[in-house]
């Protein structure tokens, strides 16, 4: 068959390498990136970064992504397709608001643990170990399901009446900090993590106005 054929016919051995080809080379770009933004913090990393780690030439990572901006933008969508699922199964399982933050605080330490044990699974044999220096695409993207699960539940009123986007930013805040710290220790602790979040999480909540009965 000549290439013009193949090209023409999707079906073709041809057309079939061609697309494994992409897919491996889109899998390496985002699993190198998630790696150097890991390691790097997203502010520090370059696409320069991105593509050493993937050992791809400079016009493949092209072909793929225009800049680091899109890269972690498919890799936040990438961490929301996993997570989301878990994160409403959760919501739909949860006895009440409490037992919701605790499910999900635990979930989402899980979560981030197992990302990083990927990624560090993944490093080049002797190359030495960096602690995670800003949010990985994970997190934001599991950062904004969470958010959007809790104003859920205080715009049913069942949870403390509260700013929204002040009770939100405040769960979310001690979630990021504690998860960071938790990734920085050896070994990961995610049930000591997240013990510590849910407390600190639900006794600030207890301290804010309730709606009435």
């Amino acid at each position: 068959m000549s290439q013009a054929a193949a090209i023409r016919d999707p079906a073709s051995p041809a057309v079939g390498k061609r697309e494994q080809t992409k897919v491996a080379n889109r899998q390496a770009i985002l699993d190198a990136a998630r790696e150097v933004f890991g390691e790097l913090g997203y502010e520090t990393a370059t696409v320069r970064d991105i593509i050493r780690r993937a050992g791809l030439a400079a016009g493949t990572f092209y072909n793929y992504y225009r800049s680091k901006d899109e890269v972690f933008a498919a890799l936040a969508d990438d961490g929301a397709r996993r997570f989301g699922p878990i994160l409403k199964a959760l919501r739909a399982q949860s006895p009440d608001f409490e037992a919701f933050v605790r499910s999900a605080i635990r979930a989402f330490f899980e979560f981030l643990a197992d990302e990083h044990r990927n990624w560090v699974a993944r490093r080049p044999e002797g190359e030495p170990h960096l602690h995670v220096q800003g949010e990985t695409p994970e997190m934001a993207a599991v950062f904004a399901d969470v958010r959007g699960a809790i104003e859920q539940a205080i715009a049913r009123r069942e949870g403390p009446v509260a700013d929204p986007d002040y009770m939100a930013a405040a769960c979310i805040a001690i979630a990021r900090e504690v998860g960071d710290k938790m990734l920085e220790r050896r070994p990961i602790d995610t049930e000591g993590a997240a013990e510590f979040a849910v407390s600190m999480i639900l006794t600030g909540l207890k301290g804010l106005p309730r709606a009435p009965a």
